[in-house]
């Protein structure tokens, strides 16, 4: 059996080397457009910043030790260009000769990837705009930095690479701009929880322009005059960040079916429309785990094991890729940010059954030196309980905390069994009871009726009613240190001997500084015979929600 594979890095690399550990007989061709088979593009903002020091270290495979190692025909710096499906042959340009050739298969693979989005804007092809998607692109970020002095950057997109090309940037010294369309950044992110994002971006010193879509770059004496939705601004190179698109302009020409945004439509084994052709990676469309809908999702590791999938089923092996759930991380200079499963309000556009609880917690024991704070919410359906996706902002412990519930997911669990998972405990590592854990009995509390919630998006409604009781349970210095308005403050200890100052016949909905002891004193009210409610998360994630 003869199988091309078009694309390396994560997914046809991955193909690659699955097929031959399965199969020592069957006769394998990789072309590469460029240089490189196997590169690690998700460290190339690090290298730009210098944190990766060498090319040679986001090489994780060479042509010819891959080569040699998997048996495999490597052919680098070959661009094919056409499928023919009834010849069932490929047509690539010979790197030596420059000519126009053919490769028969029986079974072709593509993990072409996915390229850049360039706005249709005038100037984005000016010397000193630049993309980030191959090692190329990232020496040549380099290269104009030391040939031009710069100093200002601006980059456009504040998404994952968008945000850490800003801090590698501000690492070398540039006074950097990160700009972005959208009215926040990280966009999959809730909006709730970006508003921490953007203030550890500003207080790295980057300035931070949301809603400002690039309009134009036009040359300029002393750099590039940059023209956004309401900014203008003078810099020494912009790098775009702003998304990318699938690589499918084979796939359209050879008639296999794609969907709208062009991503290629595959089986549950990585089958295109042409059952002996597959793809994988950034090139194809998956199915969401949580929700069933379709996405384009650009990930390594589902690319990875979309390419293990796809050798398996060559190979007759009865493997199925059931479905990616979005499991990412970002380091943005000192904070983390991490999620996972459906957000907020990607479970509201698809109109599913979704509430929330948001919980702020240390990521090990408190009285340990060098506890650091998280905010962690939960997506979980009311009806039955699964969990549908998390998601974290702080520092150390968040991807521990986003681990375990992305495992939760996968397993179909929900929050009950999130109260019973046993995590690791000692003072430098956890707490005896894990943030995840708290998550898991807060939604309990809310699904059983033992916790009644308001929201930081209910407040402008609450403070204006006229009718609900809003009341502080901090002590007397913290809320005279900053309260929000309309609320009055009866700390938690004193509440029982005060209850006559409540009315029963009005709601009272009940805050704190992270929402514990505004839940306890919401269970002391409801024993008393009041309706009761606590606002999630206290006072200072709904500082942080509100901006």
């Amino acid at each position: 059996m003869k199988i091309v594979i078009v694309g390396g890095v994560a997914g046809g690399a991955s193909a690659a080397a699955r097929l031959r550990r399965l199969d020592e007989d069957c006769e394998i061709i990789m072309f590469e457009r460029g240089p490189f088979i196997s590169f690690a593009n998700c460290g190339l903002p690090y290298y730009v910043g210098g944190v990766i020091a060498e090319q040679q270290q986001l090489q994780l495979q060479t042509p010819g030790g891959f080569g040699a190692r998997f048996k495999v025909d490597v052919r680098v710096n070959c661009a094919v260009t056409a499928i023919d499906r009834d010849e069932r042959c490929v047509t690539y340009i010979d790197s030596e000769t420059g000519q126009e050739k053919e490769e028969r298969f029986d079974k072709l693979v593509l993990a072409t990837g996915a390229a850049p989005v360039v706005p249709p804007v005038d100037g984005v092809d000016l010397p000193g705009v630049f993309t980030l998607r191959t090692i190329p692109n990232a020496a040549a970020v380099l290269q104009w930095l030391d040939s031009a002095s710069a100093k200002r950057a601006l980059v456009v997109g504040g998404g994952y690479v968008g945000l850490e090309m800003a801090e590698n940037l501000a690492r070398r010294g540039l006074h950097v701009t990160l700009a972005d369309a959208a009215d926040q950044l990280l966009t999959p992110l809730d909006a709730d929880m970006a508003g921490t994002v953007r203030t550890a971006v500003e207080r790295a010193g980057v300035t931070v322009l949301t809603g400002s879509a690039l309009q134009s770059i036009k040359s300029a004496a002393h750099g590039l005059n940059v023209k956004l939705k309401g900014h203008s601004c003078t810099t020494d190179l912009v790098v775009l960040s702003v998304g990318v698109r699938p690589e499918c302009q084979m796939a359209l020409q050879a008639d296999l079916h794609c969907n709208e945004r062009g991503a290629v439509i595959v089986d549950e084994h990585m089958r295109t429309s042409d059952l002996d052709i597959y793809a994988v990676g950034d090139v194809c469309e998956v199915n969401e785990f949580v929700g069933g809908g379709k996405a384009f999702l650009p990930l390594a590791g589902p690319a990875n094991r979309q390419g293990r999938i796809a050798a398996d089923h060559i190979c007759g092996l009865p493997s199925s890729y059931t479905g990616t759930q979005g499991t990412s991380i970002v380091k943005v200079f000192d904070t983390v940010v991490a999620m996972t499963g459906l957000s907020e309000k990607a479970a509201c556009a698809r109109q599913l059954r979704c509430d929330k609880v948001v919980t702020v917690a240390a990521h090990h024991a408190g009285y340990y030196p060098g506890a650091q704070s998280m905010t962690l919410k939960l997506l979980f359906d009311p009806a039955d309980g699964r969990v549908l996706g998390a998601q974290a902002v702080g520092g150390d412990g968040v991807d521990k905390r986003i681990d375990v519930l992305a495992t939760a997911i996968r397993g179909r669990m929900t929050v009950d069994d999130l109260t019973t998972l046993e995590l690791c405990y000692a003072p430098p590592f956890g707490s005896a009871k894990d943030p995840v854990n708290m998550l898991g009995f807060m939604a309990q509390n809310v699904r059983q009726g033992k916790l009644r919630q308001a929201h930081w998006h209910d407040l402008p409604r609450l403070q204006n009613d006229g009718r609900t009781q809003l009341v502080d349970v901090r002590t007397p210095r913290e809320f005279e240190a900053g309260a929000f308005a309309g609320f009055v403050n009866i700390p938690l200890d004193e509440l029982r001997e005060r209850l006559d100052e409540l009315d029963k016949q009005r709601p009272v909905v009940v805050t704190c500084r992270i929402g514990y002891r505004g839940y306890l004193a919401a269970r002391i009210l409801e024993a008393n015979g009041f309706n009761a409610y606590n606002l999630a998360g206290g006072v200072l994630f709904c500082q942080q929600a509100m901006g």
